[in-house]
């Protein structure tokens, strides 16, 4: 692995003449999108958040992530923020003109505050008992989850394609699915990587379990209270990375 950053590295080097702090940003941005801590298409913390982690001027990330965009590194969407598109060679490939992928943070959420609502009112109403029974599993799934972030996210796209399926509508159903998509392709996934502590868990599981308890008592105005404010909780977390 490291032999293949400094082949690409020293590509970079020789198309670009780079002060020695910002070579140092650029080899360990680049060690992270090798190793994919941040994977294929996800979203790059902001430039203010990658100069505090590294310690350096937000000027020397922004030149650094303007060397790795001319490499075709990375690429950068305005409004959303700079996305990986650096892949290895044996790495499946991906549709760029795939919706998900040219969502916004803000588009993201957007689209949450619409759909969520009304899925969770249709849920209340319309779930099975046994569905019920299924999402009271997949409550204790997640609820066994304390430290491992990746088995957290499964968890919770779980527990809403659940919640999705029992509205018996099959477009809310596939809408919020692409939802889904988008928000793992792009930034929420990265922003849980780094603020979902073992204390966070734990808050984001009493939520959920909130919500359960709305849903199996068919409380619909106590469910939709419920996915609002947990909304507005999300947004909160959006606005502190940017």
């Amino acid at each position: 692995m490291k032999a293949e950053i400094d082949r690409i590295t020293s590509q970079i080097i020789t198309t670009h003449s780079v002060g020695a702090t910002v070579q140092i940003v650029l080899d360990r941005l680049f060690a992270k999108i090798k190793s994919e801590e941040y994977p294929p298409d996800t979203r790059l913390p902001s430039e203010r958040a990658l100069a505090s982690e590294m310690g350096v001027a937000r000027n020397t990330v922004r030149e650094a992530l303007d060397v790795l965009e001319t490499r075709n590194v990375i690429k950068r969407r305005p409004g959303s923020g700079s996305f990986v598109t650096y892949r290895s060679e044996d790495a499946p490939t991906r549709d760029d003109n795939s919706v998900a992928l040219e969502t916004s943070p803000l588009d993201h959420l957007v689209v949450r505050g619409i759909l969520e609502p009304e899925m969770v009112r249709l849920a209340v109403i319309n779930m099975t008992p046994r569905e019920v029974r299924e999402l009271e599993q997949l409550m204790s799934k997640i609820e066994g989850v304390h430290t491992d972030v990746a088995a957290f996210v499964k968890c919770e796209e779980e527990i809403y394609r659940k919640i999705a399926e029992g509205t018996r509508n099959p477009l809310l159903a596939s809408c919020y699915n692409l939802a889904i998509e988008a928000c793992r392709l792009s930034f929420r996934t990265a922003l849980l990587r780094r603020h979902l502590t073992p204390k966070r868990i734990l808050e984001y599981q009493q939520r959920y379990n909130t919500l359960f308890n709305a849903i199996a008592s068919r409380d619909v105005e106590r469910a939709v209270e419920f996915i609002k404010l947990h909304l507005i909780e999300e947004q909160k977390l959006l606005l502190q990375e940017n």
